[in-house]
């Protein structure tokens, strides 16, 4: 496989990215398989940051079409998806769009929850398109590129959390501009990116969220490309952030704060410290309650895997437990651990849980102690 090297500044351009500590060997995918392990592939996680922007970033990518060659499920399991995909519709329909194109619609659910509120004609534009039975948008299979167009009507664009997801991010939000007109609707959602890395949240950053694109850039970027702000809102403290930006060729560039290459070295270099300490920390636990109690971890997902990868004793841990029954009874990619129901927590006395979920602890922890086993021990 061959990577794409990124080595400059996606916002300045600017080839002096001073290296960050990185990860020599991670896997390269976050989901769950059935091939043995000998197949996994490693890459190494290498982090630059640049001094102008203050901008963090990936320097070794993943091929598009390698890394999305299968779908490891986030963003489609649990009652907060379901609430924000509700929030998030509700949003939208706030600034009365007449015709949507989403992109990256994937499943339709967006849609699905915005015709319960009004019906408009919904189009997604998505390279791997599950509809939901449910969904009544018109499902385009593609990319939104320099070579899409359509004939259709639109006077809004949607994305949910896709940005964080483009390799290059002035470009993307320079193609939106050109396909919108003067005056028409931007309406998206971001991961708060900031605070989830600051409450060291693994999800934050990683081979499919290359660039940390937190509020100073997400503004530069609209804009840099035309684009005023009708309203933003914060959904949960910790989970995402909606846009809602209107096209407005009177909009000029603004320059970056001076400050973000301090404060963002410095958020970075604490999370690495603190999942450094703490591997430290889990391993001693593990060796001492392992004789008595069983052991497991949540997540199927790069939850575990940054944990297993940055050296977290796995060889007492019975299961990875996740609710996606996609998952279950397969292996997570890069681990030797398969993954079962948190069910299996059932039958065991003062089971321990290892969960460092982010903004998903609580909804676990509550199912887990109310429908499976309440006097499940949970280490977070």
């Amino acid at each position: 496989m061959e990577l794409i090297h990124r080595n400059f500044c996606v916002l300045s351009g600017n080839k002096n990215l001073e290296d960050l500590p990185g990860i020599e060997k991670f896997p390269f995918f976050m989901g769950c398989v059935s091939h043995e392990s000998k197949y996994d592939k490693f890459v190494e996680m290498k982090w630059g940051i640049e001094h102008k922007t203050g901008l963090i970033q990936l320097k070794k990518l993943i091929p598009l079409d390698v890394l999305y060659e299968n779908s490891h499920g986030s963003g489609s399991i649990g009652n907060i998806w379901t609430e924000h995909h509700k929030s998030f519709a509700k949003f939208i329909n706030s600034i009365s769009p007449e015709s949507v194109l989403e992109i990256g619609g994937a499943h339709g659910i967006l849609s699905i929850e915005h015709d319960k509120i009004r019906k408009i004609p919904w189009t997604i534009i998505e390279p791997d398109p599950h509809p939901a039975k449910e969904c009544k948008a018109i499902f385009i299979k593609g990319f939104f590129d320099n070579e899409f167009q359509t004939d259709s009507f639109v006077d809004t664009l949607v994305h949910s959390h896709v940005f964080e997801h483009i390799y290059y991010p002035n470009d993307f939000m320079s193609h939106i501009s050109s396909f919108l007109k003067q005056d028409q609707n931007l309406v998206f959602s971001i991961p708060n990116l900031e605070v989830m890395l600051r409450k060291k949240y693994t999800n934050a950053i990683n081979f499919e969220h290359t660039v940390f694109l937190t509020e100073p850039y997400i503004e530069f970027l609209l804009a840099k490309n035309h684009f005023r702000i009708l309203k933003k809102e914060y959904f949960l403290a910790d989970h995402s952030i909606f846009y809602a930006c209107v096209k407005d060729e009177n909009i000029k560039p603004f320059k970056l704060r001076e400050d973000l290459y301090e404060k963002n070295k410095a958020i970075y270099i604490e999370y690495i410290n603190f999942y450094n300490k703490l591997i430290l920390s889990l391993n001693k636990k593990i060796e001492s309650y392992a004789k008595v109690h069983s052991i497991y971890l949540f997540g199927a997902h790069i939850f575990s895997q940054h944990l297993i990868i940055n050296g977290l004793n796995t060889k007492d841990i019975k299961y990875i437990l996740d609710n996606d029954k996609e998952k279950q009874n397969k292996r997570l990619y890069g681990t030797n651990i398969k993954v079962a129901s948190p069910k299996s927590l059932q039958k065991d006395k003062f089971p321990i849980v290892i969960l460092k979920a982010g903004v998903y602890n609580n909804e676990i922890k509550n199912q887990i102690l109310n429908d499976i086993n309440k006097d499940t021990i949970f280490w977070e």
